[in-house]
């Protein structure tokens, strides 16, 4: 590993200024890091285009030409008239013009790319790359490599082609080192290029067939160790942890399940019959249970806790806020009314009053349910038999509160059901989730009838006030969500809760019956509590809020949900958004005011959410415009894990086929113990792709 863990600095052309450059704008700091900084797109160097054939419209071009005359128009400009048998054209620089006029000498030939333009009645290049026409092995005749880069490496002098010069001595330097990673049985089956070739001509690629074979190796190679790891952590995990028999079903479950006044989907009954499996088959549970807006899995959870009280065991319900908490509570108590469960809420704002007979509930096992927020794991809270626990919007949880749950437990991990209402693309869960078991309910209940959602400029703002006014009118609320609390300077189009809530006032005045909440992060919880409880009761016929209201306010009379400045959120969030309408039997509506200066990309996404209600088709597409390590807008701030080359928004189907060769390899040996495995075993343990993030929860 000798040249591979070399400083970066020590790479002839780098020195100390430029590696402290690569490190702190790319974390690049050896040359191994620096041989897997791939190239994100790849111009063709490999042809000479005529200057007869070079018109403005051309993309960037490659022309050889003579040069005939140089004029040094003044000393910021200077123009080079080259030829070749076909024509002439101009090279202009405004930049290195000492440089280029000592060196570019009538009478040399020299190789120029770039893009064409007109001007002054005639073709020209601004600023062409320019190379002496022999074979140069980091820029011409070839594919060239387009590296990411940004406005403090270029003030730095690391353009492209310095960057693809680096990459080609540190490739000089490193080929030797560059071993094997993969069984030889894998790249037979697969039938993949080896790893120095792959790692050369992804650089370097000599035609389009190498640059294929080389960015199929690396895409796979990638993809297949996070999976096989995601896969081998799951193995292991499923024979070590030993986890709680649930056998029986129970009689709470049955009143409950018999005194519902609906049926359950069939989506609900699926999942149910996966969790009763998990819960009685001796390892410990750990399930992802996907599912829309308003889909019911609040349901599921409750006879899964069911479940745990059938067998003798008690259950928690963590929520990510006191809001949600208290919902879930009130609705958990309606459920259980048939069965004799005692359930109970604990929260940050519980008194130590309410706090000690709650303890002692908990303790000595006759609360059977506990739903509350983070303070379910604080210090003196002790479970009787805490057997199953519920964490809902689990992403919004760090992995050290999630473990201190185990702590509570009786001695045996209680088995986990992971909740979430954000939509996740298939080709993100596989990954962020890849070592858990996921259900999908993917069924809405009967009845729930579909959210027409539109889109408006301001323009139409009078328009929209006058129809909340009819919906009032009716009985019906209507929320308006703002994407910020206070002005900020540098966004002064962008709406904002302050000033929503006076121009809401001045249009709603209380002097004609309005009444109008406000809720955002920075009340008080008492303020929060006092505003949205109004709303919740209907003592307010709007709430103005943030996304604070974003995840788990349940209010069946909201018949509107009006969203400002939207195209400041992500899909995701829209969709979580008008999820908070559309719950009760009448018809709901979901508003989104775009801003005078929405881009193309932005109306894109808003122009989607008037199309379809299908949160997966949603999720989809924003990763696709936005990127996987975005989804949630503010809420998700990246991958656990970098990809340096595949992309979980492109290559969901090599994703998918990596898994299943990752499945097959573990399949036939799940401890990768075997001779043939060795390699893989040995690239595992460097850890590069272990996922300490979204399913490591146990």
């Amino acid at each position: 590993m000798g040249e591979l863990t070399t400083d970066i600095q020590y790479l002839p052309g780098v020195g100390p200024k430029r590696a402290l450059l690569l490190k702190k704008e790319l974390e690049i700091s050896t040359l191994d890091q620096l041989i897997h900084f791939y190239p994100f797109r790849y111009v063709d160097r490999t042809r000479i285009t005529p200057i007869a054939e070079v018109t403005p419209d051309l993309a960037y071009v490659q022309v050889q030409g003579k040069v005939v005359v140089r004029n040094l128009i003044n000393i910021k400009h200077l123009s080079v008239i080259v030829e070749d048998a076909t024509g002439r054209m101009e090279m202009v620089f405004f930049k290195g013009i000492k440089w280029n006029f000592d060196r570019l000498e009538p009478g040399r030939v020299f190789v120029f790319y770039g893009k064409p333009q007109a001007y002054g009645g005639r073709i020209n290049m601004v600023h062409p790359e320019v190379d002496p026409p022999q074979e140069d092995p980091a820029a011409t005749g070839r594919l060239s490599g387009v590296y990411p880069s940004t406005e403090k490496l270029k003030a730095g002098g690391i353009t492209t082609k310095v960057m693809a010069k680096l990459q080609h001595a540190a490739l000089a330097l490193c080929m030797p080192e560059i071993h094997e990673t993969l069984p030889e049985y894998i790249l037979k089956q697969r039938g993949l290029c080896p790893l120095p070739y792959a790692i050369y001509n992804i650089h370097f690629p000599s035609d389009t067939r190498a640059l294929q074979l080389a960015t199929d190796r690396l895409k796979f190679e990638e993809l297949f160790f996070l999976q096989l790891s995601l896969l081998k952590q799951r193995y292991v995990r499923s024979r070590a942890e030993k986890g709680i028999k649930m056998n029986i079903v129970g009689p709470a479950f049955h009143a409950c399940y018999n005194a519902l006044p609906y049926a359950l989907t069939g989506a609900q009954q699926r999942v149910i019959k996966e969790i009763r499996s998990d819960l009685s088959c001796g390892h410990q549970m750990n399930r992802l249970l996907q599912g829309d807006v308003g889909s019911g899995k609040t349901m599921v959870a409750v006879l899964s806790c069911l479940i745990a009280i059938g067998n003798g065991y008690q259950a928690c319900i963590m929520a990510p806020t006191e809001v949600l908490a208290r919902q879930h509570y009130a609705n958990i108590q309606k459920y259980l009314a048939p069965t004799g469960v005692k359930c109970a809420l604990l929260t940050g704002s519980t008194t130590q009053k309410e706090r000690r007979p709650l303890l002692e509930g908990l303790a000595d096992g006759s609360i059977g349910i506990i739903v509350g927020t983070h303070a379910l794991i604080e210090d003196p809270v002790r479970y009787k038999a805490l057997g199953l626990a519920v964490i809902d919007e689990q992403h919004r949880f760090g992995v050290s509160q999630r473990a201190a749950l185990w702590s509570k437990g009786p001695g045996i991990p209680p088995h986990i059901l992971v909740m979430t209402a954000t939509p996740i693309p298939r080709t993100l869960a596989m990954t962020l989730y890849g070592d858990l078991d996921v259900s999908v309910i993917d069924e809405m209940p009967p009845g729930r009838k579909p959210v027409q959602t539109m889109l408006i400029g301001q323009n139409r703002l009078r328009a929209m006030y006058r129809f909340m006014k009819e919906e009032i009118a009716r009985g019906r609320q209507v929320f308006v969500v703002y994407p910020m609390i206070f002005i900020n300077e540098k966004l002064e189009d962008v709406s904002n809760v302050e000033a929503g809530y006076e121009e809401i006032l001045q249009a709603f005045p209380l002097s004609e019956g309005y009444k109008v909440a406000i809720v955002h992060g920075k009340q008080s919880n008492e303020e929060k509590s006092f505003n949205m409880d109004a709303f919740v009761a209907g003592r307010a016929n709007i709430l103005v809020s943030t996304t604070v209201i974003e995840v788990g306010v349940d209010v069946p009379n909201a018949s509107v949900m009006v969203i400002r400045s939207a195209q400041r959120f992500g899909l995701s969030q829209l969709h979580q958004l008008r999820g908070r309408v559309g719950r009760g039997a009448e018809k709901s509506y979901c508003i989104l005011v775009k801003d005078p200066k929405t881009g193309q990309e932005a109306q894109r996404r808003l122009e989607l959410m008037c199309s379809t209600e299908d949160g997966f088709e949603i999720a989809e597409q924003d990763m696709k415009m936005r990127g996987p390590g975005d989804l949630e807008g503010t809420q998700q701030s990246g991958l656990p894990i970098n990809l340096n080359i595949a992309s979980l928004a492109r290559d969901g189907i090599l994703l998918e086929q990596a898994r299943a060769f990752a499945q097959y390899v573990l399949d036939a040996d799940p401890t990768l113990s075997s001779p043939q495995n060795a390699l893989l075993a040995s690239e595992l343990r460097k850890g590069k792709y272990d996922i300490h993030d979204y399913s490591n929860i146990s």
